[in-house]
């Protein structure tokens, strides 16, 4: 029986009782699916359930085939080794014994002597350096732990593999491996991931909303297409019902203008004595049940006409894109924005990440930072700001400049984002103040919120609208891996807000996708080992 995974009826409640998803039918083939939804949809979760990490409120999934799993982050286990790792101890340990000629017959039977030929093949594949079995995990990076994760994949193969965001914190070598493992992969995957070129790899799109989960065949590309088309039938079908219930409510006012007119008309003639009172009696009775029979008649139509227009709603995500327009930096083409000369440095004084690199920004140029993890794209990014100091060179910044970390910690996460925009921007009024958080679609009640309380896309657009919205935007931005752990939508945004900027721009990421719709225009490539460098 081929693998498959199967959830029907599926439900699960956060632990403070909110509904995630119920009623989930669903069901993954022998293929590449890539599950996608926003930031709070329940991706992750569906995989933990599926992988039997978590129970649901009710409904089952049953899988067919072995499975391996990739979460978002390597959990480190206290002292875990390489070996440890991969789950290859014991393997290992009959070899070793085989080798020194201390194994038993049983050993003999059950040895695996192709094992260290494949782990070297699979860490060259990956990146890693050479396995040392008792090497300690922690001593890798966090990218090299991800690779690690995906190696202990290859080398289990299973039938069926569950990947959560596995591009997340890996250069493009690391994103690479991830594709090209996917592309040769003959079992079945299920892939949460907001990385665009990644999902041009699956053969189907599965989107979680509020409103269940829709399947595309298909890859990326695909889905963006039939997902314009179906939005585009839902908002006819919405704008048709809305259309109804207007319709009905005219006709409503139409026949109440009447009777007003015919009421009025009778009053003025029993005010004259034209009508006989007997017959005044049956007339306002007549009057008062025909009105009672059209309210009745009017409150069912439309009743019926707004349900329609509710359902169609429903099947309509309210997604507002974000389309920024912002004030104008005002920073000229030929001026000179930051100047780096000779920099060295690095988080651990007299061990230097960086040696010998100039750099020269001039104009609103869109400048990318690139790189293999450990290269040291923060570590410039932390000294051309000044949060760390240079051991040898300076730097120079000629404009207003704004720094936004991964963590966005310019924001205080105790205050609400307005007070944070006033704390930023003191020379901004209120109604400057909330203007420019509406502009980055938090309106009223929403830019109360605290900061610590947003999600990682909220709080990306909280920093954006906090730095480049206000009155007098700073001429230099420079964001740090801003796409790390946002949904594809959050992304979109992000991107929409940065089209609009119209001053200098460094931004260290490994998204291309990212950086070709934000309009780059010159990249910036660390070598994996800094040597002198200038740019």
């Amino acid at each position: 029986m081929p693998a498959a995974v199967t959830l029907h009826q599926l439900a699960y409640t956060t632990p403070d009782n909110q509904p995630l998803f119920t009623g989930l039918d669903l069901s993954f083939a022998h293929r590449r699916t890539g599950l996608i939804g926003r930031n709070g949809t329940g991706k992750s979760t569906l995989l933990r359930i599926i992988a039997g990490l978590l129970p649901p409120a009710s409904g089952s999934a049953t899988v067919n085939g072995t499975l391996g799993s990739l979460e978002q982050s390597v959990q480190l286990q206290g002292g875990e080794t390489m070996a440890d790792h991969l789950g290859l101890r014991q393997s290992l340990s009959i070899l070793d014994r085989l080798e020194q000629g201390l194994g038993s017959a049983e050993d003999a039977t059950i040895a695996d002597w192709a094992l260290p030929s494949r782990i070297d093949s699979t860490f060259n594949e990956f990146g890693l350096p050479p396995f040392e079995p008792d090497r300690p995990v922690g001593t890798l990076s966090g990218g090299q732990r991800t690779r690690l994760a995906l190696a202990r994949l290859v080398l289990f193969a299973p039938d069926i593999i569950l990947l959560d965001e596995p591009t997340n914190n890996l250069d493009t070598e690391g994103r690479n491996a991830v594709a090209d493992l996917l592309a040769r992969w003959r079992g079945a995957a299920i892939v949460v991931s907001h990385d665009r070129a990644l999902l041009r790899h699956m053969d189907a799109i599965v989107e979680l909303t509020s409103l269940g989960a829709t399947t595309y065949g298909g890859n990326w590309d695909h889905y963006v297409q039939r997902k314009a088309l179906d939005l585009a039938a839902a908002e006819h079908d919405l704008s048709t019902a809305q259309r109804r219930v207007a319709e009905i409510d005219r006709k409503i006012q139409t026949v109440a203008e009447r009777k007003a007119r015919r009421d009025s008309a009778g009053i003025r003639k029993a005010a004259r004595g034209d009508i006989p009172r007997i017959l005044l009696g049956g007339m306002k009775e007549n009057a008062e049940n025909t009105s009672a029979g059209n309210a009745r008649l009017a409150h069912r139509l439309r009743s019926e006409a707004t349900a329609k227009a509710s359902e169609a709603r429903a099947k309509v995500e309210i997604l507002t894109p974000l389309s920024v327009t912002l004030t104008p930096t005002g920073l000229p083409a030929g001026r000179l924005v930051l100047q780096a000369e000779g920099l060295s440095g690095g988080p651990v004084p007299g061990h230097p990440i960086l040696a010998d690199f100039s750099l020269a920004v001039v104009g609103p140029e869109r400048i990318a930072i690139t790189g293999p993890n450990g290269a040291g794209k923060t570590t410039l990014l932390r000294l051309l700001t000044g949060s760390l100091e240079p051991s040898t060179g300076r730097v120079r910044i000629a404009v207003s400049h704004a720094f936004l970390d991964q963590s966005v910690s310019l924001l205080d996460p105790r205050l609400s984002i307005r007070e944070n925009f006033r704390r930023l921007n003191p020379q901004s009024d209120e109604n400057a103040c909330r203007a420019a958080l509406a502009r980055f679609m938090f309106r009223a009640e929403a830019a109360l919120q605290p900061v610590g309380t947003l999600s990682g896309g909220e709080t990306l657009r909280a920093g954006l609208a906090c730095t480049v919205g206000g009155n007098q935007p700073p001429q230099l931005l420079i964001l740090d891996e801003p796409t790390n752990h946002l949904d594809i939508h959050a992304i979109e945004e992000v991107e929409a807000g940065l089209r609009g900027y119209d001053g200098a721009l460094i931004v260290v990421s490994h998204d291309p996708e990212f950086l070709d719709h934000i309009g780059i225009t010159r990249a910036i490539a660390l070598p994996g080992n800094q040597q002198h460098r200038r740019a």
